[in-house]
């Protein structure tokens, strides 16, 4: 597996939240706050908590990347600087591991967000690839960390 670049973190997270709601919010700040540190902010390319993800990276004049896939016919949200279009959902997720150089910032999702999580967490656990923070946000994640450590 790639390394990827250590200034990217790739953000997961649900396409549900609305601008407005808590979650948005959230997603936006963790967003600023990266491209405040310096990170390019690395994630699904779509709505929700990626577009917040992304604005929040924009409005702190950081990067961004969406990394889509052409099974859902849907254009990368507005504040994606550069897409990378894949032609299946296994090949995005393993494009945005990859990408995940720097890290992992997982917001409360649903069950691609639940994926992406596992999927990076076995990586770690296996040693396929080099230690990387994976930091989950919130205390959404909780119950399962705790009964998977």
């Amino acid at each position: 597996m790639a390394t990827g670049n250590i200034t990217t973190i790739s953000v997961f997270g649900s396409n549900d939240p609305a601008a407005g709601s808590e979650a948005y919010a959230i997603a936006r700040a963790a967003g600023r706050t990266l491209a405040e540190l310096g990170y390019t902010v690395a994630n699904g390319g779509y709505g929700g908590t990626m577009e917040a993800s992304a604005h929040g990276a924009k409005e702190a004049g950081g990067d961004t990347v969406g990394v889509t896939c052409e099974i859902w016919k849907t254009a990368a949200n507005r504040y994606i600087d550069r897409t990378i279009q894949t032609a299946s959902h296994h090949e995005r997720l393993e494009t945005l591991v990859e990408l995940g150089g720097g890290g992992y910032v997982v917001l409360p999702g649903a069950t691609g967000t639940l994926l992406e999580l596992a999927t990076v967490w076995e990586l770690a656990c296996k040693k396929l690839a080099r230690p990387r923070p994976i930091v989950c946000v919130g205390e959404f994640w909780q119950p399962l960390v705790k009964m998977m450590s």
